[in-house]
Formats: C-alpha cells, sequence, structure tokens
C-alpha cells in the first residue's frame, strides 16, 4: 500500500511538471494532456517493457489514467497559484524523480535483478518521463545537460540498497533514498554544482 502511495505521489509530481511545460510552450488542451501523460507515465513505460511486464502497469490499473487528468486539470486551473513556472517545475520534477526512483528500484527487485540493474532502473523510471516531455517541447533534455540529474537518481539507489543492509523497515528505506534524491538536487541547483563540462567556455 505504501510502495502504491509513493508511485501515485510521483505521477501527480510528474504529470503536473508535464503541464507546466507544455503551459509555457503555449500547446492546447489536448497538447497539454499529453505532454501530462507521457512525462508521468513514459520512464514506467520503458521500465515495464524492458523486465517484460504486459501489458505496461498503468494500463492495467485506470487510477494512473484518473490521477494524470485530475492532476492536469488541477494544475491548469491553478497555474497562476503555482506559477513561477520555473521554480514550480523544477519543484515538482524534482519531487517526482526521488519518487520514480525507489518505484523503478522496488520493482527492479520484484523481478529478482540485481542490484545495479535494479539502480539503473530506477534513474530510467525517474528520467526517461522529462527526457520525452523535454524532447516534445523542443527542449534539450535536463539529463544530457551538465545539472546534477541522472547522479541524485544514483545516489539515492546507493543509499536505498546499503540501508536494506542496516534497516528491516522498507518504507523507511522508501522515504530516505527519495528524499536523498530529492535533497542533492535542491542543493546541487542551489550551490550551483554540476557535472564537469566537455566544452570550454567561450571568452
Amino acid at each position: 500500500m505504501f510502495f502504491q502511495v509513493i508511485d501515485i505521489l510521483g505521477t501527480i509530481a510528474f504529470a503536473i511538471s508535464g503541464v507546466l511545460v507544455a503551459l509555457e510552450k503555449r500547446m492546447d488542451a489536448f497538447g497539454v494532456l499529453i505532454i501530462a501523460f507521457v512525462t508521468a507515465v513514459g520512464g514506467g513505460t520503458l521500465r515495464d517493457v524492458m523486465i517484460g511486464i504486459h501489458p505496461v502497469s498503468w494500463m492495467t490499473n485506470m487510477t494512473y489514467v484518473y490521477v494524470i487528468v485530475a492532476s492536469a486539470v488541477f494544475a491548469v486551473l491553478l497555474r497562476y497559484k503555482i506559477n513561477y513556472l520555473r521554480r514550480s517545475l523544477f519543484l515538482f520534477d524534482t519531487i517526482g524523480i526521488g519518487l520514480y526512483t525507489v518505484v523503478g528500484i522496488e520493482t527492479g527487485i520484484v523481478a529478482g535483478l540485481h542490484p545495479i540493474i535494479c539502480i539503473a532502473l530506477g534513474t530510467m523510471t525517474a528520467c526517461f518521463g522529462g527526457v520525452l516531455r523535454d524532447i516534445l517541447c523542443n527542449e534539450i533534455p535536463v539529463i544530457f545537460r551538465k545539472e546534477i540529474y541522472a547522479t541524485a537518481c544514483i545516489l539515492g539507489g546507493l543509499t536505498y540498497f546499503l540501508l536494506r543492509k542496516f534497516v528491516a523497515d522498507s518504507n523507511f528505506i522508501f522515504v530516505i533514498a527519495g528524499l536523498i534524491v530529492i535533497i542533492v538536487r535542491l542543493l546541487a541547483v542551489k550551490l550551483k554544482i554540476s557535472l564537469p563540462s566537455l566544452y570550454k567556455d567561450k571568452a
């Protein structure tokens, strides 16, 4: 039940982040809804396809569809309340990657996969929806820039498996690992920490 709650919260966060990007690009209502869907379920769909879950999770549980539609309507109606678009997008996107990282890792564990593969699945689940969102909105995906993004997911994944050696409460592990992702991402942006660039800045 707790795992499902985490999954739903991640879906809400990513759906809202998709709506904010679509609104910034001045898309129509259909476009906004499509971007919300792609952002919310893109990573999970890729994960499920790769580990052989068929049909993919959200197609067999209409709760996800209802949650995405409701989140999209909520974000559109209250867009001026949650605005400062860039700041809100960053917040919801960060919450989304934190929650989806642990969801992807747990899915990999259930499938009996190696911890390294589980961490890769968690990172993929967290990041791929945002990649699709940015590509469809004609943006360079954040994960392909020098910002700390996928790195935060990997650190959260490592924390998850480290805690499993010492802590029995899986709910506690979910929360701490997800928080690590969120905190690392927030601190990286706040302190302007980034991965080394391969390109020299022009004078």
